[in-house]
């Protein structure tokens, strides 16, 4: 067996565990299910419609890539799939961590850079579309989520609405199912909301609840998402897609960044959008409420906590600036703004986007390689590029993971 072969093989190997790990997570997912609870090999089977639309999705996406890369005769490899599972941990997750390409050469063409970077996510979001209006045309009867969740069927039609905001629920099953009593334990916070897990939500989710979805079919809320699995997908997508299309550094929207307005403008609004994506994650992070606190141990956790933000945004700033001087005042200096603005306002922003912001300011980088020909690009391609800016307003999720009780 030759090198070629063993590459191929890898990669075949990895696709076909990464289904395998997908389709745990499709199970665990929807129905809550997880191998060391009770998972059945049915339970397993059911996964599949969550871990074919997935991969099938993110497939097109590296094969957008993949093929306008060959079109440019760039030296590419075939797709490399990574597979994450922790089901065997009774924790839930997706199951893979992506796909990836390898580009063998440098590439030294705005126009090669743009077409290679742009292709993948809009091939992606277009497979992605047709399955959330699929997803949202073929909703199963109501009685899909009572299966699922038998506690909601005592409310009826709104049990979203007549939940919220209540205790533990016991159910008197003794009683006849027109005139159910709950009893409420004021000692125990426990409704399916308080430290539960959902998605957050985005416009183009929206726009399927309000314009796709059957009058006479329960239409699932981000809380309850998860267990529909078409529509899971189709999210997780516009999520991935969204994260791609960062008009950031090097990431795909960071290729069609530079593409539309070239090396210097992408240096200074990559910076720009950087430092505004870093912003909105710290918000929140310590706020004069923390100040409340004024024992030694309050005190002692609220200096931890700003060394420990500062930290972050210090090697966020890896790639910004050269000098670990400006990296420590722009850290201060983003601190102070966000301590005052959440402390004023009242407002809070996604920590999780945190970990996002370290991989990009210190690995992946806000800057972009150089290239040789440096010609503008055609008006289709210009166009095109609007249309990805476009695509990623309509697919980011500020809040794409929600934790409650957090």
């Amino acid at each position: 067996m030759n090198k070629q072969q063993k590459t191929l093989l890898i990669q075949l190997s990895l696709f076909i565990v990464t289904l395998i790990t997908t389709t745990f997570a499709g199970a665990e997912w929807t129905l809550g299910k997880f191998v060391i609870f009770g998972m059945s090999w049915k339970d397993f089977l059911f996964g599949f419609n969550f871990s074919i639309p997935f991969l099938l999705i993110l497939t097109v996406h590296e094969f957008g890539h993949y093929f306008t890369a060959r079109y440019h005769k760039i030296n590419v490899t075939l797709p490399y799939y990574i597979p994450m599972w922790f089901g065997f941990a009774g924790l839930a997750s997706l199951g893979t961590m992506g796909a990836f390409i390898r580009i063998k050469e440098n590439i030294l063409s705005r126009t090669k850079y743009f077409d290679v970077g742009v292709s993948g996510p809009i091939a992606g979001f277009v497979v992605a579309i047709f399955l959330l209006v699929y997803g949202f045309k073929t909703l199963p009867e109501t009685e899909y989520i009572y299966e699922i969740h038998p506690e909601y069927e005592v409310f009826g039609a709104n049990f979203e609405e007549r939940m919220e905001g209540l205790d533990t629920l016991i159910l008197k099953k003794d009683l006849n199912p027109d005139r159910l009593a709950f009893e409420t334990l004021q000692d125990t916070i426990d409704t399916g909301r308080e430290g539960s897990v959902y998605f957050g939500d985005n416009i183009l989710m929206n726009l399927g609840r309000q314009y796709l979805a059957p009058d006479d079919r329960y239409i699932p809320s981000s809380k309850e998402l998860m267990h529909y699995p078409v529509l899971l997908a189709a999210y997780l997508a516009f999520f991935f897609t969204a994260l791609n299309l960062l008009p950031i550094g090097q990431l795909d929207g960071g290729h069609v960044l530079f593409g539309l307005f070239g090396a210097k403008n992408h240096a200074i609004i990559s910076r720009v959008l950087f430092t505004a994506f870093l912003f909105y994650a710290g918000l929140g992070w310590v706020t004069s409420a923390d100040l409340s606190n004024t024992s030694p141990e309050g005190i002692g956790n609220f200096a931890i906590s700003i060394a420990l933000y500062l930290a972050v945004v210090y090697w966020s700033a890896f790639s910004v600036f050269k000098q670990k001087r400006d990296r420590l005042l722009y850290a201060t200096i983003l601190f102070t703004v966000q301590f005052f603005v959440a402390s004023i306002f009242k407002i809070e922003g996604y920590t999780g986007w945190l970990l996002f912001s370290i991989l990009i300011g210190r690995f992946i980088g806000v800057d972009h390689p150089p290239v040789v020909d440096n010609s503008e690009l055609t008006i289709g391609r210009k166009i095109l590029g609007w249309v990805a800016l476009v695509i990623f307003i309509l697919s980011f999720s500020p809040q794409p993971l929600v934790i409650e009780g957090l």
